[in-house]
Formats: structure tokens, sequence, C-alpha cells
């Protein structure tokens, strides 16, 4: 029944109109008395009349509606470009908040170890796979970066060594990955040993320090640093804290697991020793 009266709507409007014309001038010549006719007619054509009603108030229901809906769309793309703006805005504040924050640290770093010659570099790419932990860094051969040189955040704390080197960049082995090899002290026993890394640590963010003297006392939390023996790397830096103490399989000799200080996956400026002075 609706799709008959949306059809034929307009058609069956323009009969109730003519009708009740007509009835209207019968009515006129009949001096305001209702006709026979008229009844009959009235009768028949009211439930026509109320349905194009019905159907006219329909169609203008279902008009505002798509209107509306269309300006609440277009109100609502609108609001989510300006929160996507908003949030990069934010975003890029606490990236530049956190840069800030580094720099300054680097600059007290310069000032407290002036021994060291640093350049500043920032984080441009991370190791994707299992097999390696590995940084790139955006300076190289052309700032006079070297294989071999230290690379420390702008606290202090050791990240890793610099192990190729490119034009303008460089790639850093961090202190968990496999080929990691350094002199190492537990300052509260200034107990020495090697500190190395090790694929089944490295995938739970550890390394390990072996060669440790018998009855060095070890405890959770002791500080790890570089010993600077050989004079390769400079001494005091710092790489983490003693987890626990094992004996290796063999059960000839023990080893430290080491947590590294450095949060190696947050790092976005880092600092490289070009160069150190070695105190006599």
């Amino acid at each position: 029944m609706k799709d008959f009266f949306r059809q034929n709507g307009v058609l069956l409007l323009v009969i109730a109109l003519l009708l009740s014309i007509l009835l209207g001038v019968s009515s006129a010549l009949m001096g305001g008395n209702a006709d026979p006719l008229s009844n009959v007619v009235n009768t028949i054509t009211s439930p026509v009349r109320g349905g194009v009603t019905a159907v006219l108030n329909w169609a203008e229901g279902v008009y505002n509606y798509v209107f509306h809906y269309q300006e609440m769309q277009e109100e609502l793309t609108a609001l989510q470009e300006e929160l996507a703006q908003l949030q990069e805005q934010v975003r890029d504040g606490l990236e530049a908040s956190r840069e800030n924050e580094q720099l300054r640290e680097l600059l007290e770093l310069k000032t407290r170890r002036r021994e060291l010659d640093l350049d500043t570099a920032r984080i441009t790419a991370r190791s994707t796979d299992n097999w390696e932990s590995t940084l790139t860094i955006s300076k190289g051969s052309a700032s006079g970066i070297e294989p071999g040189d230290c690379v420390i955040t702008s606290t202090g704390l050791l990240v890793g060594v610099v192990s190729e080197v490119g034009i303008n960049w460089a790639t850093v082995s961090t202190i968990i990955n496999t080929d990691i090899e350094m002199g190492g002290i537990v300052e509260r026993t200034y107990s020495a040993g090697i500190l190395e890394g090790d694929f089944a640590l490295m995938q739970d963010g550890k390394l390990k320090m072996s060669y440790l003297p018998e009855g060095a006392q070890l405890v959770a939390g002791d500080e790890v640093v570089t010993s600077g023996r050989g004079d390769v790397y400079p001494a005091g830096l710092v790489v983490g804290s003693v987890e626990g103490v094992f004996t290796d399989p063999s059960g000839m000799t023990r080893y430290a697991v080491v947590i590294p200080s450095a949060d190696l996956d947050a790092l976005i400026e880092v600092a490289v020793i070009k160069d150190f002075q070695i105190d006599d």
C-alpha cells in the first residue's frame, strides 16, 4: 500500500483536489447543504486524502533525516581531522621536549667528563630480527667516527660500540649483542671480569660477566662499570647491574647476568666517544 501511494501520490492528490472543488461548487448550488453525491464522494476520497497527506509527511521526514544526517557526517569528519591534528601536535611536543632534555643531559655530561671527546648523533634505525642487537646512527666517518668508538646515553650509560662506519652513518653493536667483549668491574667489590654478549641472554635484553674471581661475593643490584683495561674503552662507564650469579654447565667457573642500565629501546639521541684521555 505504501508503494502505491509513493508512486501515485501526486495523481491522487490532484484527483482529491478536483473532487473537493466539485463538492464545493455543488454545495454552493445546494445552499450549503451536502447532497447525497457529496457524501458519497467525501466518504470515498477521505482515505485517499489522508493517505496522500501521510505519504507527503513521510517524504518530508525522510528528506529532513537525510539532510541532517549529511550535516552530522560532515561535522564528524571535521572533528576527526581536528583531533588528528591535535594528536600530532601533542606527539611533536613530547618528542621535542624529550630531545631537549637529552641535549641538556649531554651538555652536562660534556662538562662533567671533559676527558671525553663527544659527538652527538641521532638513532635512525634498530635491528628488527632476533639474531643481533644493533642501532644505526646519523653520523659516520665524515664526522670522525671510527669502528671501536664507544656509544653512550646522555647520562653516560654505555649503549654499545661502533662496529661499522659509512660516510654519514654508523652501525652500533649494543652491549647485549653477541660480538661485544670488554673488561668490567663490579664497583662494590672491585671484582673484575669480562663483559660479553650471549645469544640466549640477548633475547631477554641482558648480557653476562664471565671469568669472575673465585670467592667474589656479588649480590643482586651491584653496579657494573667498564674497567678501561687495555686502554681500548674508557673506564667508569656504567654498564648495568647484577641480576644474579650462576655457575656454568662445566661447574668450573661462575658468571653474572647483567641487566643494562640504558633503555636501548627508548633512545633517540646518543653520544659517540671519538677520543678520550687516559689517566696515568
